[in-house]
């Protein structure tokens, strides 16, 4: 008798696994991981991270986190964070941006601002629920497809700088439950306006108040995490100082991760009210997305020390807007010389956004650029410039807009790299 082999069954996993796309970013750095190690010389800016040793964390914090592990504080924190540093993230907020919030009930502690981001979503949102967000913008589209929204992804305009307006949002908030926002806009480095964000928050009040008692409100979900990275007179506005009737309806992300170049720390806090942060508290706590606790004793001693805070924020912002200008003007140049380039001036954060409209041109290999997946490719091969494309916040592949992150690249290698881009747009057909 003949036994026949049965073919090993496929492997079964959720529909919400199954759902998932990769990252778009992590795609390129993976190219770029690749032409380094054939021997290339890239300027990498594409994660909006840091290269610590052009911006290592502050020498406080450092210090603290190390004294921290030193005495032996490494076993578990509080679920919420520890009070001493819900007190200093609170006392922070008040005295730099006149919000007050309670730190035992209204502030939350977490490994960072993407955990707060999510328990924010699942505390809110229901499936099905609508969430409304700008496009571009960071993951919100893979936030609704975790909780099970539906996005509402409203696309925004060159020329308002990319960040949405009222007139964009107004048709899409009735009935919604979310709307998520963020300033300075990763991945523009853009900003708000007190009268454009005005002007937004009236609409929110105005739909809360046709709802009816059994309805859910719409909240705002306020991603500042950049807002300490300004340039020259930019001023940062939020919410609830613009509408202080506002504030039962927002929740803020915030954190030490970008304005400290502590990405690696991982320390964040969101805080809004009370009911909404004790169910983010419950959500976080069957995670277990916490931060360390020696970095979080270390940020609680480090935010009290406003000279320390003032000092590093200066010097970090002289040189963030050094790399940022140099590659602006350089575009400019460009742009001014009749090269397809168009470059938005930045605001904050780490990003500047840039337009490479030579879709349809040909390489000298003759590839017919089709899309900004080609485009990022061939800059990557021609230019050793890597940047990531607006596809990668949600836009399409035909709108070549990019997003350039200068946290992890000397000025000198910006500045370098500019000539290699002209070489490599002047190679086109």
């Amino acid at each position: 008798m003949t036994t026949s082999l049965l073919a090993e069954p496929a492997l079964r996993i959720s529909r919400l696994a199954a759902g998932l796309s990769g990252s778009e970013i992590i795609r390129i750095g993976n190219a770029v991981s690749e032409q380094v190690r054939q021997g290339a010389t890239i300027c990498n800016l594409t994660i909006g991270d840091f290269d610590p040793a052009l911006y290592p964390i502050p020498t406080e914090l450092r210090d603290g986190i190390t004294a921290a592990y030193a005495a032996g504080q490494t076993n578990y924190p509080p679920a919420p964070g520890l009070a001493e540093l819900r007190r200093a993230a609170a006392d922070f907020t008040e005295t730099r941006q006149g919000l007050r919030y309670a730190p035992a009930d209204e502030v939350l502690v977490a490994g960072g601002s993407r955990p707060l981001i999510y328990a924010a979503y699942l505390a809110l949102v229901d499936p099905g629920d609508r969430v409304v967000f700008p496009v571009p913008s960071w993951n919100n589209n893979h936030y609704c497809h975790l909780s099970g929204a539906e996005p509402v992804a409203v696309p925004t305009q060159a020329a308002h700088d990319f960040m949405p307006t009222a007139a964009e949002l107004a048709p899409h908030l009735a009935g919604a439950t979310l709307l998520a926002l963020c300033s300075p806009l990763n991945p523009t480095g853009t900003m708000f306006t007190r009268e454009g964000l005005l002007e937004i928050c009236d609409l929110v009040l105005a739909e809360n108040a046709r709802r009816g008692p059994d309805e859910k409100p719409l909240y705002i979900l306020y991603d500042q995490i950049y807002w300490l990275l300004t340039l020259g007179q930019t001023a940062h506005v939020d919410p609830v100082s613009l509408r202080p009737a506002l504030r039962e309806y927002v929740v803020y992300i915030d954190g030490i991760s970008k304005s400290f170049a502590a990405t690696g720390v991982r320390v964040g806090y969101a805080f809004g009210p009370a009911a909404l942060i004790d169910k983010m508290k419950a959500l976080l706590g069957h995670v277990g997305a916490w931060a360390p606790k020696a970095e979080q004793v270390a940020a609680a001693a480090f935010l009290p020390q406003t000279a320390a805070v003032d000092a590093y924020l200066t010097d970090m912002r002289t040189k963030l807007r050094a790399s940022l200008e140099a590659a602006y003007d350089g575009l400019r140049t460009l742009s001014e010389a009749g090269y397809p380039v168009v470059a938005i001036a930045p605001a904050g954060a780490i990003y500047l956004t840039v337009k490479l409209d030579v879709l349809g041109r040909t390489t000298p290999a003759g590839q017919v650029l089709d899309s900004t997946r080609e485009i990022t490719a061939y800059l990557l091969e021609a230019a050793r410039l890597a940047v990531v494309p607006f596809s990668a916040f949600g836009a399409t592949d035909q709108e070549p807009w990019f997003r350039l992150s200068v946290g992890a690249e000397s000025l000198a290698a910006i500045q370098v790299a500019l000539p290699r881009l002209k070489a490599a747009l002047d190679a086109l057909g």
